[in-house]
C-alpha cells in the first residue's frame, strides 16, 4: 500500500462491521481495511476465567445452549431488516483489504503508516495496544454497540434491554483510549427494538439504526472538529450473559 488515505478501517469482519464500513464507503469513498485474524476462543476464555473465575465463565459457555434455541427464524427478520434499511453486510467489490494476525502487529502498525490516515475507524477488533494506537498521527474512533459508559463491553443492547432499561439500546461512536471503551464520547444513537428482535437480531438492530453518527464521528475528524461529550451514567463493563440470568431474564421481560 504505497498511497496515503484520508481514512483506514481497523476490524475483525463480520457483518454488523461491514454494515458500517460500507456506509462510510458510500460517504467518504474507497479507503483501506486493514483486517486482523480473529482472536482463537480459547484465549478469550482463558482471559475471562482469569478475570471472572471459572464458576461464571462455565455458566457463560453453558448459556450457548438456549441461544442456539432462540436463533431460529431470526434470519427472516435478519433478512427483512437488510432490505428495508438497505444494509450492505458483506464487502463491496473492489474494497482494498489488507490482512494481518492482530492490530497490535507489526504488519498492522505498517500498513497504518503506509497509509498515513487523517482518521481511523475500528469496529469489532480486539483491544489496541499503546505501539498501535501511537502509529500514525490520528485519532483511533471506535463503533461501540452499546451505550457507553454504562453499557462497556460486550453486547451492551442486549444488556440494556435485559435490565429493563430500552431508552439505553444503542450505540456510541468514541474515541480510543487504552481502556474498553472507555474513550470520550463523539456521539451515541437510540435505536429502537422490533417485534421479535432477539439476541441474535440486536447487532444488526444497532448497526442499522447507527450509521449515521459513525459517518458524522468521521466528517468531524477529517475536519478538526472533534468535540468529546460527557454522558452522566454509572460507569460499567459487561461480558456474556449467564445461563440462568439469559434464561430467568427471557422468561419474566420477554427478552431473549
Amino acid at each position: 500500500m504505497e498511497n496515503s488515505s484520508d481514512i483506514v478501517v481497523l476490524t475483525s469482519g463480520g457483518p454488523h462491521s461491514w454494515i458500517m464500513i460500507n456506509a462510510l464507503r458510500e460517504r467518504f469513498g474507497a479507503f483501506p481495511v486493514i483486517m486482523e485474524q480473529g482472536e482463537p476462543q480459547s484465549i478469550l476464555w482463558r482471559r475471562r476465567m482469569k478475570l471472572l473465575g471459572p464458576l461464571k465463565v462455565a455458566s457463560m459457555q453453558a448459556a450457548r445452549v438456549p441461544l442456539k434455541l432462540t436463533k431460529a427464524r431470526t434470519q427472516t427478520i435478519i433478512d427483512r431488516m437488510i432490505k428495508a434499511e438497505r444494509l450492505k453486510p458483506n464487502p463491496l467489490t473492489g474494497t482494498e483489504i489488507i490482512d494481518v494476525p492482530s492490530v497490535n502487529s507489526e504488519a498492522c502498525r505498517t500498513a497504518l503508516k503506509d497509509a498515513a490516515p487523517k482518521a481511523v475507524f475500528v469496529v469489532s477488533t480486539r483491544m489496541i495496544g499503546r505501539k498501535t494506537l501511537s502509529a500514525v498521527d490520528a485519532p483511533f474512533i471506535n463503533y461501540h454497540s452499546g451505550i457507553n459508559p454504562a453499557y462497556r463491553g460486550m453486547f451492551g443492547g442486549y444488556f440494556a434491554l435485559a435490565n429493563g432499561e430500552p431508552e439505553h439500546f444503542g450505540s456510541t461512536v468514541h474515541l480510543i483510549d487504552e481502556g474498553v471503551d472507555t474513550g470520550a464520547i463523539l456521539y451515541q444513537s437510540r435505536v429502537d427494538v422490533q417485534p421479535g428482535d432477539n439476541f441474535h437480531t440486536y447487532l444488526w438492530r444497532l448497526a442499522a439504526g447507527s450509521r449515521e453518527i459513525a459517518i458524522r464521528a468521521m466528517e468531524d475528524a477529517l475536519n478538526g472538529r472533534l468535540a468529546p461529550q460527557t454522558v452522566d451514567l454509572p460507569s460499567k463493563q459487561w461480558f456474556a450473559p449467564t445461563f440462568g440470568g439469559y434464561v430467568w431474564t427471557g422468561l419474566s421481560r420477554g427478552v431473549w
